[in-house]
């Protein structure tokens, strides 16, 4: 017997003519299968979402196909025979074989991994928790999502899209999207704010212990926040006590664990804040400038995975 592991090669003379006329027929043998693994044929219905006569009807006409009764009854239950506990040994393997078989040539036909480049925070605190409704909706797109701390430019060698934050003009072969406002705000935690006076003001945050992303710098910071809150640092007398991490999801954990006040650009906040872990000290939103979105190169909008996935963003 050949190795069924092994490549077919086109026109070998080595294989024989399968007769077909002796197979027994195929859609009824998940119903067997199904059927004497749980000794049930109700239970067989319920997996494979059929009728009851539906079972019934497939393994009456496999057992007139082979000519012998593969199920007896036992009291209220049924059991197979030796001729049928001897076939499903059979059947067993032959499905695993085709399963198997089916999985390794999907696995070499299947369209190539869509490369979605996105920042730790914005993977962490916003792309992340939405994946599994996406692959739900779409598990025929396989992704890799590639999370970027230290550069904030789209890498086009190793991405096909990306969810980005811009603050000047693209390339004009880059094709770009908004897909979410940028507003610059403080949080803290509940417990933080409770020690601030009440209600407090933009200036009464220049003597709490504010957290800075420094990789964020050139794009949004507390002194930006300040000046356009009227609170110019230089007239303060004083400057503020500011402790620097690397990303703001590191900044927002200190955050909830009242270490400080951390500065937020996006919707990286959101759930914290519905859930009270967090809430806005100030209610003062600076504009900025940039914007965030989705860009891919122009070549790219009429590949069916990008503009799946993108389309999908703009519906988040």
């Amino acid at each position: 017997m050949k190795d069924l592991a092994q490549p077919l090669e086109g026109g070998d003379a080595s294989f024989e003519k399968i007769d077909l006329r002796k197979l027994p027929p195929l859609k009824s043998l998940k119903g067997f299968e199904a059927t004497a693994r749980l000794s049930s044929v109700r239970g067989a219905a319920e997996e494979l979402n059929l009728t009851h006569p539906a079972i019934s009807h497939q393994i009456q006409t496999l057992e007139n196909s082979l000519a012998c009764k593969l199920f007896e009854r036992e009291g209220r239950h049924i059991r197979l025979t030796p001729a049928g506990e001897r076939y499903y040994q059979f059947v067993r393997k032959a499905l695993e074989i085709l399963i198997n078989g089916s999985e390794e040539v999907r696995c070499h036909t299947s369209q190539p991994t869509l490369r979605v480049q996105t920042y730790i925070t914005t993977s962490i605190r916003w792309l992340a928790p939405r994946l599994p409704k996406f692959k739900k909706r779409h598990p025929d797109v396989n992704l890799e999502v590639c999370t970027y701390n230290a550069d904030w430019e789209f890498d086009e060698k190793h991405a096909d899209v990306a969810i980005i934050y811009k603050t000047q003009a693209l390339p004009d072969y880059l094709h770009w999207q908004p897909i979410f406002q940028s507003k610059v705000f403080p949080v803290c935690s509940p417990d933080f704010l409770a020690n601030l006076p009440s209600p407090p003001q933009p200036q009464d945050l220049l003597d709490q212990p504010l957290i800075s992303v420094y990789t964020e710098e050139k794009y949004w910071n507390w002194q930006n926040w300040f000046e356009s809150a009227q609170v110019p640092l230089q007239d303060a007398g004083h400057s503020p006590k500011v402790m620097d991490v690397d990303t703001l999801a590191a900044a927002l954990e200190m955050a909830i664990i009242g270490e400080g006040i951390a500065l937020v650009n996006g919707p990286f906040a959101d759930q914290d804040l519905a859930t009270g872990r967090l809430v806005i000290p100030v209610d003062h939103h600076a504009t900025d400038t940039g914007e965030w979105g989705v860009v891919c190169h122009k070549n790219m909008l009429n590949d069916s995975q990008v503009k799946t996935f993108s389309q999908w963003l703009l519906e988040q």
